[in-house]
């Protein structure tokens, strides 16, 4: 009989931490200058309780195998002492934090491209790289971070590497005893060689799923089913909780058509097609018990001078679609 009661309080923990503990979560973008509470505020009022902080490293070009990182020519948020701060800012206010490092390529290519010519630079870059995830790990650690996510996008580095991967998570747990994931790019999720390793399939989930100017709830759920039934196929595999480490919808024409694309072109503002987008994310995936939750991308620190109604970037400040994500995330 008390063993009984005892399997009984631990189905209904899961059960119910299961509901509770879904990752409510913002990208937080990196700050130029020092940040306060008063910039955390707005993540409370919109019901987050996650945050992805993202410190950055940079290359030069998809051929450089160095990457500089926490120098002081960088953005106050994008180096260690920023993100710390900011990480502790967001814990003040029960807000639980993914460290997110990631790298930029000078002119915005596609991170996903960087690749070596030759032994002497993949060495190279697996040794710098080393030295930025671990500093990262540390931080992680010393903060009591939950969640720490070892890259992004990175699928040539990650796929013609893999050994140099299974053998940097190793490395990683020497010195951090969260949980670890992995932000690979919507299109190549399936072929990471190392979930079996990690504590979530991290994916950034930018599929296409309408191609429609303004498409409807139901048009972009219908949309998302093939991609679905493959995150459910890889899931049922590795058999870890499958985690959005990013999702979004910027608000303009045609926003599920290429949800990755952030060119810089003006007007076609479409707040309606955002807020479709976003609902019909949430309605597909929120419910699922092996899904982890999400964070949304992206969110500024300064937010009453962000966003707005004539925006059609992907950030869902003072647009509807911040009354919407306030209201799902409560109801969550």
């Amino acid at each position: 009989m008390k063993r009984f009661f005892i399997l009984l309080i631990s189905i209904c923990f899961l059960n119910c931490s299961g509901q509770q503990s879904k990752i409510n979560g913002v990208s937080f973008v990196a700050s130029p200058k020092e940040i306060n509470e008063t910039n955390i505020d707005p993540v409370v009022k919109v019901n987050a309780n996650w945050a992805a902080v993202m410190p950055f490293g940079f290359v030069k070009n998809l051929k450089e195998p160095s990457v500089v990182f926490n120098t002081e020519r960088q953005w106050w948020g994008e180096r260690a002492d920023g993100a710390e701060r900011t990480i502790e800012l967001l814990n003040q206010k029960g807000i639980k934090v993914m460290l997110k490092p990631q790298i930029w390529v000078w002119r915005g290519e596609f991170t996903g491209n960087i690749s070596m010519d030759s032994e002497e630079d993949w060495k190279t870059l697996e040794s710098s790289y080393e030295g930025f995830i671990m500093l990262y790990a540390k931080l992680a650690q010393k903060l009591n971070v939950p969640i720490l996510c070892i890259g992004t996008e990175l699928h040539t580095f990650v796929q013609k590497r893999p050994e140099y991967w299974k053998q940097l998570i190793q490395k990683v747990r020497s010195v951090y005893e969260g949980k670890l994931t992995y932000a690979e790019n919507w299109d190549q999720f399936a072929n990471a060689p190392f979930w079996n390793q990690l504590d979530y399939i991290g994916v950034d989930a930018y599929f296409p799923v309408s191609e429609s100017k303004t498409p409807s709830v139901e048009e972009m759920r219908e949309g998302w089913q093939m991609h679905k039934n493959e995150i459910i196929a890889l899931q049922k595999t590795i058999e870890k909780p499958v985690l959005f480490t990013e999702f979004g919808y910027r608000s303009i024409h045609y926003t599920g058509k290429e949800p990755w694309a952030s060119n810089r072109i003006k007007g076609n503002v479409d707040l309606k097609a955002q807020n479709n987008a976003l609902t019909a994310l949430y309605e597909e995936f929120w419910k699922e018990h092996w899904f982890a939750g999400g964070f949304l991308w992206k969110w500024y620190h300064d937010h009453d001078k962000v966003g707005g109604e004539d925006n059609n970037r992907f950030t869902i400040q003072n647009k509807p679609s911040e009354k919407l994500i306030q209201t799902l995330y409560k109801d969550d």
